[in-house]
């Protein structure tokens, strides 16, 4: 297979601090607002693509989806295996095998999404309309955990900026809440007391729309596993995995920072950016290098990059922030 390079994205394709400072010019700059222009401005030219009907009917060649060179690495790809059997998915357990032995239980269709808030034009979406939303591209993304392991997978899916837009946030839209499906008669690890169930988590709305931002339906080709968040899920590759969350029923745009479940849980360990940094160790183990899962039975362990590699993309948009204190 030809190794793919991550091309250097220019620093005018990146939200800067001081839009950010103003959400009502940000806003403006990523097309939304009451004008009622989309996301499509913040995309980019070369990224636009008509969206178009799917044969639903033909899963395979709808989860082959073309690959976009521009945002793939040349890092060596996670076997199916291993992405699909060894996951964090707690609703369904806590040991790594849990979701692979649990989740298939769970039933993706019928499935929809509510999007609602701060939007001037809320909605709930069927999966299969989601899926008939745009055009699925497949991008190989590096895959960072928290507990310093990592993984390289090729999602299929498209960016969550083109979601957004259907529903036109307001001007007080400054967060993109997540919050995943809660089912526990298929879930025996929501009968715990680990998290506040359901699972929580958001982004602030510059990294919502930021094109390296997926809403992701399929990995190697295939619709994910329920192990990996299927239905849909997201992808925030520079972040640690847990801020991507899993099987999303509602998506909320709200002006407030919310409080995330692993935040609320222990704040100390899971801030609300959690930003991959080799700097700023966990604290209870380092995070200056990563275990590389399939690589054997005595892992390969390689130095983390900050931001997991993707510094060049979005460094911009913590421009002046102190990063070992938002974490």
């Amino acid at each position: 297979m030809a190794r793919l390079q991550l091309p250097y994205l220019p620093p005018s394709s990146i939200t800067s601090e001081s839009v950010w400072q103003s959400r009502r010019q940000c806003l403006a700059q990523l097309g939304f607002g009451a004008l009622g222009l989309t996301a499509s401005k913040y995309l980019g030219a070369a990224e636009q693509v008509a969206a178009t009907e799917v044969a639903l009917t033909d899963k395979t060649s709808l989860f082959q989806a073309p690959r976009n060179v521009r945002y793939s690495v040349d890092d060596t790809l996670t076997s199916f295996e291993d992405i699909s059997s060894y996951n964090n998915f707690y609703e369904f357990g806590t040991g790594k095998g849990d979701p692979a032995r649990y989740a298939p239980a769970m039933k993706t269709r019928p499935w929809t999404v509510s999007i609602e808030g701060e939007v001037m034009r809320p909605r709930t979406f069927d999966i299969d309309d989601l899926l008939k939303l745009a055009p699925l591209e497949e991008r190989v993304y590096r895959l960072r955990c928290v507990e310093a392991w990592s993984m390289v997978i090729p999602w299929s899916g498209y960016p969550l900026a083109k979601l957004l837009a259907q529903v036109q946030p307001t001007n007080n839209a400054r967060y993109v809440e997540f919050v995943t499906a809660l089912e526990p008669e298929v879930m025996p690890g929501v009968h715990t007391r680990i998290l506040d169930w359901p699972y929580v988590e958001a982004l602030r709305i510059d990294e919502a729309v930021h094109p390296l931002t997926l809403l992701v339906f399929g990995v190697y080709g295939k619709p994910l596993p329920n192990a990996n968040g299927a239905p849909l899920r997201i992808a925030v590759p520079w972040k640690y995995g847990f801020k991507s969350a899993k099987s999303i029923v509602r998506i909320r745009l709200l002006e407030k920072q919310p409080l995330t479940s692993w935040t609320k849980a222990a704040s100390r360990e899971y801030g609300f950016y959690a930003n991959v940094n080799p700097d700023v160790p966990h604290p209870r183990w380092s995070q200056a290098t990563e275990r590389i899962i399939g690589s054997g039975l005595f892992a390969r362990r390689v130095p983390t990059r900050m931001y997991n590699g993707y510094g060049d993309q979005v460094a911009s948009l913590y421009s002046g922030m102190d990063l070992s204190r938002y974490y």
